[in-house]
């Protein structure tokens, strides 16, 4: 029961220290979850935004939701995602009930460009240290550079882009005869 809850705190400080997104968190989960808790490893933490990004909702809440699960089980899924919204729910709740026209705020939106410079700033950082953990081969790094063109010049939409990365990469390994997962490597 104290995990649960102590989950739920970390999630919620996550929640309420995030803005600009799922891919703001990232560095205060790699924080957080890899390097303080140890509840999964910077891969695993790839491949929940991975599947985050994929799936239908919030990039933030699924990853937040798969942690949990991983950690606790469905118990831990639902701590870790009431732990991630509720900040937002509270914070919102209370802008809407007290404050209209809250984004015209000279201070508001003078606050919001510098939080949003630094959110570039953290995303570029937690892109550089798990990009030297992800792109571990040449094919990775051709994968790698194929969806960024793609991405910055066209209109995929992102969780195509990662399904065929994905299938790309079985197609690589598979022709390669490399069928064995990071955990079978190992324990040989």
């Amino acid at each position: 029961m104290k995990e649960l809850f102590e989950m739920f705190i970390i999630f919620a400080r996550i929640g309420g220290f995030t803005f600009g997104g799922g891919y703001a968190m990232l560095p205060m989960l790699e924080k957080e979850v890899v390097n303080n808790k140890h509840w999964a490893t910077e891969e695993e933490l790839m491949d929940y935004y991975a599947i985050g990004q994929c799936t239908p909702g919030i990039i933030a809440i699924n990853t937040a939701t798969f942690i949990g699960y991983k950690v606790k089980g469905i118990p831990g899924a639902i701590m870790a995602t009431l732990g991630v919204i509720a900040p937002s729910l509270v914070i919102i709740t209370v802008i809407t009930a007290f404050i209209s026209n809250f984004m015209d705020l000279w201070f508001v939106s003078s606050a919001f460009a510098g939080i949003r410079a630094c959110v570039c700033v953290l995303i570029f950082d937690a892109v550089l240290k798990l990009g030297k953990k992800a792109l571990v081969d040449n094919a990775a790094k051709i994968i790698f550079l194929i969806v960024l063109g793609i991405s910055l010049f066209t209109n995929v939409p992102s969780a195509l882009l990662v399904v065929a990365a994905g299938a790309v990469g079985v197609m690589i390994r598979g022709s390669r005869g490399n069928t064995n997962t990071g955990e079978e490597k190992k324990q040989a």
